[in-house]
């Protein structure tokens, strides 16, 4: 039986392969994230990692619910660093559900992930699922030690629209101080093609709906509020995204390090706005070295402080 599944999960794999090279990042994206999800569970990408938590409520609202991701062998009592991953779809689409594939790939790197939904667009409008977004990062940080992970090694990490909301929380303190969380809880933010200086709005986009409303609209954009200050930024993007083009990640490294703060730019080549988060699923991860990349750079961020030896000034 053993041998039976393991040759099925071969068959499906060299499938994936086939048609990855054959327009199957077309396929896979027509699914969207559920599908990409689907693919990296018959391929065995859960081995070391497991679904903590499920459906649990970190607000009031309908869509105030995330999951939680853990290495197989958490045990209470641990202290593990911590990533809070927001998912992509422009504002107005996204299950946190359809990303276990995300909370499995860091999940096996050795972190506690959570992945929370937030409101969404037409119901919903900005600044909702920034609210949304910050209240997560603040229940994360009040109950994520009970769970196996430390509270004070907290980073952030989104795709899209999820980039842009862990962006604002790290670069804007309002949002976590207004969540009654202190903004310092964040100790750096991965971003995979995030929008963050994307004026003037198109028009009927994705960002008009969300965000239209807003006067003034400069509000709206992350790249407004790079400061020295800010956690540590580390923002991927592909050089053949044309959704969210590249030079969104250019101008707010530019803009953070100009205040004198800390941002790395990665540019991977002949990688779009899908295939950036495609990579993080185990069928696509040969395509660019994105999971390793951002974990190098989490585990960075959330190393633990060492206090000095006795008799020892620092």
């Amino acid at each position: 039986m053993a041998k039976g599944r393991r040759l099925i999960k071969l068959l499906i794999a060299a499938l994936l392969l086939a048609l990855l090279f054959g327009g199957g990042i077309r396929w896979v994206i027509a699914g969207g994230a559920r599908s990409l999800d689907m693919a990296d569970r018959l391929i065995g990408s859960g081995d070391g990692a497991r679904l903590l938590v499920a459906d649990q409520r970190y607000g009031h609202g309908t869509r105030q619910y995330l999951d939680i991701w853990a290495p197989g062998g958490v045990r209470e009592g641990d202290r593990l660093p911590v990533v809070v991953f927001f998912y992509g779809g422009g504002w107005s689409s996204g299950e946190r559900e359809h990303y276990g594939f995300a909370g499995r790939a860091l999940a096996q790197q050795g972190f506690i992930v959570v992945i929370p939904d937030y409101r969404l667009a037409p119901r919903a409008q900005w600044p909702d699922f920034l609210q949304d977004s910050a209240e997560a990062v603040a229940w994360t940080h009040a109950h994520i030690g009970a769970l196996g992970g430390d509270p004070d090694r907290i980073a952030l990490m989104g795709h899209s629209a999820g980039a842009y909301n862990a962006a604002m929380l790290a670069l804007d303190p309002q949002w976590l101080r207004d969540a009654g969380s202190d903004p310092s809880v964040v100790r750096g933010v991965a971003g995979l093609a995030g929008p963050y200086d994307f004026l003037p709005l198109e028009k009927g986009g994705s960002a008009d709906r969300a965000m239209g409303k807003v006067r003034p609209v400069e509000r709206t954009q992350p790249i407004a509020f790079a400061r020295g200050d800010a956690p540590p930024m580390w923002l991927a993007t592909g050089d053949a995204d044309t959704r969210v083009r590249p030079r969104n990640s250019q101008n707010l490294a530019a803009a953070i390090e100009r205040a004198g703060g800390s941002a790395a730019l990665r540019l991977y080549p002949g990688i779009g706005h899908t295939g950036i988060v495609m990579a993080l699923a185990r069928p696509f991860r040969g395509r660019a070295p994105v999971l390793d990349d951002a974990t190098d750079f989490l585990r960075g961020v959330t190393g633990r402080r060492i206090a000095p030896a006795k008799g020892i000034v620092p």
